[in-house]
């Protein structure tokens, strides 16, 4: 029986896409930097995405992979995407809304199209997840960041994963390139107060200005290209509001998970 290789196993989009597997029956491995310190209930293959040689092992007798590549630049991903290639029939890449040959997204997507493999591309927008970096001032009562105007539809990490799961486990996919989104367009100050519904708190939005914004920035990141990429983005959404999509309805036959949805599955992560 063929494997489906997870790449990314580790994160708050993989653990989920390894888990659906897993209960689906399927026969599921996991690529970690410590399989040891994974803990997850699947066969976990040492191997990392940054050295290409290490992947050989976890690529026995794979049918199927879902990439998810690290970092904000392509580094290796020539020959990650050529040794997959060589191996397996099909990759379900996690790429980004918008995602074009300027970004390491689109080289990426460009690099899995040159390789000969069956392929479809994930493109969600904004992660709900990535509110979780409010948390601390969520429990002080004040988040201070900048471009509370700006408006996304924020996807749940689970959506992803179970469109992933979809993509990698029937047919119809190949050559598709499917835009994520979450179903509610909120504004960041929308999302603050959304989550302080959810916890019992009111919070308070105070704007940032994106100068000072930077700084914290370059210090959690330590990637300038990135963060001036990133404030350029959150700045973009003020005037051009993030749509929703309805493709997680068209493809699972549901809706998508709302971010009040979202919130209180992590109300205890703001606590």
């Amino acid at each position: 029986m063929s494997a489906i290789l997870v790449t990314g196993a580790t994160g708050n989009v993989g653990r989920h896409v390894v888990s659906r597997l897993s209960e689906a029956g399927l026969e599921v491995r996991a690529l970690a930097r410590d399989p040891e310190r994974a803990g997850l209930p699947v066969e976990t293959v040492r191997g990392d995405l940054t050295d290409p040689r290490s992947l050989e092992p976890a690529l026995d007798d794979v049918d199927s992979v879902f990439l998810l590549w690290p970092g904000f630049t392509t580094g290796d991903a020539a020959e990650v995407v050529a040794r997959i290639a060589g191996r397996a029939r099909r990759v379900v890449y996690l790429s980004a809304l918008g995602a074009d040959s300027s970004s390491h997204y689109g080289e990426i997507e460009q690099l899995i199209r040159n390789s000969g493999v069956s392929w479809t591309f994930l493109r969600p927008g904004g992660f709900a997840v990535n509110t979780l970096m409010w948390a601390e001032q969520i429990r002080q009562g004040v988040v201070r960041w900048p471009y509370g105007k700006a408006s996304r539809a924020l996807i749940h990490e689970k959506d992803i994963a179970a469109v992933a799961v979809h993509a990698l486990t029937s047919a119809g996919h190949n050559g598709a390139a499917y835009p994520l989104t979450g179903p509610d367009e909120l504004t960041q100050a929308d999302q603050v107060r959304v989550i302080g519904e959810v916890v019992g708190r009111e919070v308070r939005w105070e704007e940032q200005p994106p100068r000072e914004a930077r700084e914290r920035l370059m210090a959690a990141w330590g990637e300038p290209a990135f963060v001036d990429s990133a404030l350029r983005t959150w700045e973009s959404f003020v005037a051009s509001p993030e749509r929703a999509t309805d493709t997680v309805q068209r493809l699972l036959g549901r809706p998508a998970l709302s971010f009040r949805q979202w919130a209180e599955d992590h109300a205890a992560d703001f606590s």
